[in-house]
């Protein structure tokens, strides 16, 4: 060892600028875990701390499953990695199809790469190349939504609506406009399933296109169910007006369904649970239950069409990642593909739904600073009293009370707590999240 090599600790927790996180408080007190098996996070010491969040919204079929990790390893060891850029494997080819089979209508076509964030970049760039192919280059402009979460490139933090996500970071893309947020509590407090209230919101659309002109506007992109701002359910009919209005304008309609996807509402995508037929769907997380990174976006089939004209040698689409459809992903996305199917997952989120939200109202509404809660599919989110003066903390201390004292991991965004189990989950672990949530909320009050 030369004398410039440093010696670090062997639980040094300095050097990792973790993602999202308050680094100074986990490093003060960390959370961590090192194994996990079905519905548990496994601690060093052997202690199961029950997974309410699905690792991060991923994780659908648990934790370990023994097919996906049989598929990772065996390919591992046949093909660790080929280009996709001119060459490929016959694995990615497979898990399209399935994919696609999956999706409604003529939504036939599945660009891959390896997160949620590069999926929705990757949808938004299809649509503007797809509208300069066709001859209508102007149509540029991009509209999202207020309180929308579409990962962290520039194109989804630009079309998304979360402040912190955007702030920070200058003028970000042009051309840019938002809806306004579906959420109004006044109307909507304490809703299972999609709110009565709010389906005239998607009128604004109407009057955006008024003021950019229809010929300037590109695509529209809203997470069917707003996800990571506090599980924001679509009101009844909404998304049925937005395509109607895209329709109307010649504006192509994108479904960001990164968390929605893959059996979390009880259905293969939102859009089927909704009888709505985006353009687009952008997916990730699922689809390999979180064992490998990977996304991509299915597109319709006149959309890809546009594309296969003039000589057969030359490149379509300039757009792609070294990852994009990588071996093990695929492997482990069709392992996963056929682990939803054999164990009906999507089937059993839709048979639970009710008994999730019932366990989740029964043992948490009336609570001190509850607001307000709510819960579609195998989600709910609930809304607390901040404390004066520091917004997000009584979340926070909600999130590590649950996972020091009542060895359970939740999620958190601001003030409001998020749980989205794995689909596995067992009637009796309902009740024992709603439980420990219950104890959670008392502990912070």
């Amino acid at each position: 060892m030369s004398a410039a090599t440093p010696v670090l600790a062997p639980n040094d927790l300095e050097s990792y600028w973790m993602p999202f996180t308050a680094n100074r408080a986990f490093k003060k007190r960390p959370r961590m875990v090192q194994g996990a098996k079905d519905m548990h996070y496994i601690r060093a010491d052997g202690t199961k701390v029950l997974d309410a969040t699905a690792g991060l919204w991923c994780c659908n079929a648990g934790h370990g499953r023994q097919p996906i990790v049989e598929a990772i390893q065996a390919q591992a060891a046949e093909l660790d990695y080929a280009p996709n850029f001119q060459f490929a494997h016959p694995k990615v080819f497979a898990l399209a199809a399935k994919v696609a089979a999956m999706a409604p209508a003529d939504l036939d076509h599945v660009f891959f790469c390896g997160s949620g964030s590069e999926a929705v970049d990757s949808a938004l760039k299809i649509a503007l190349a797809y509208w300069n192919v066709t001859g209508k280059g102007q149509k540029t402009r991009l509209i999202g939504r207020e309180r929308g979460y579409h990962g962290v490139g520039f194109g989804g933090i630009s079309v998304g609506g979360i402040v912190n996500s955007r702030k920070f970071f200058g003028t970000l893309l042009a051309g840019v406009d938002h809806l306004p947020t579906t959420y109004n509590r006044a109307e909507q407090a304490y809703t299972k399933g999609e709110p009565d209230f709010g389906a005239h919101l998607a009128d604004e659309l109407e009057r955006i296109v008024t003021l950019h002109d229809a010929s300037t506007v590109a695509a529209v992109i809203v997470e069917p169910m707003a996800g990571s701002t506090g599980v924001l359910p679509p009101p009844k009919g909404y998304l049925q007006k937005l395509r109607a209005i895209c329709d109307k304008h010649g504006i192509l309609l994108i479904f960001d369904e990164v968390i929605s996807g893959f059996g979390r509402l009880g259905f293969g995508f939102a859009a089927e649970r909704y009888g709505v037929v985006p353009d687009m769907i952008c997916f990730a997380k699922g689809v390999t239950s979180g064992a490998v990174p990977m996304g991509g976006v299915i597109v319709r089939k006149p959309i890809f069409d546009a594309f296969m004209k003039g000589d057969d040698h030359v490149i379509e689409l300039f757009h792609g990642y070294t990852y994009s459809g990588h071996p093990l992903a695929a492997a482990a996305g069709l392992a996963t593909l056929e682990l939803y199917k054999e164990e009906g997952l999507f089937e059993r989120a839709k048979a639970l739904e009710g008994v999730w939200a019932d366990a989740i109202f029964d043992k948490i509404k009336g609570l001190p600073n509850v607001v307000d809660i709510r819960t579609l599919g195998l989600v709910a989110a609930v809304d607390l009293t901040p404390i004066e003066g520091k917004v997000s903390l009584r979340g926070y201390q909600a999130m590590e009370h649950a996972f020091h004292e009542e060895d359970m991991m939740v999620r958190y965004t601001g003030d409001t707590i998020a749980l989205t189990p794995p689909l596995v989950i067992s009637e009796s672990q309902i009740g024992e999240i709603a439980d420990k949530l219950a104890r959670t909320i008392n502990a912070v009050a």
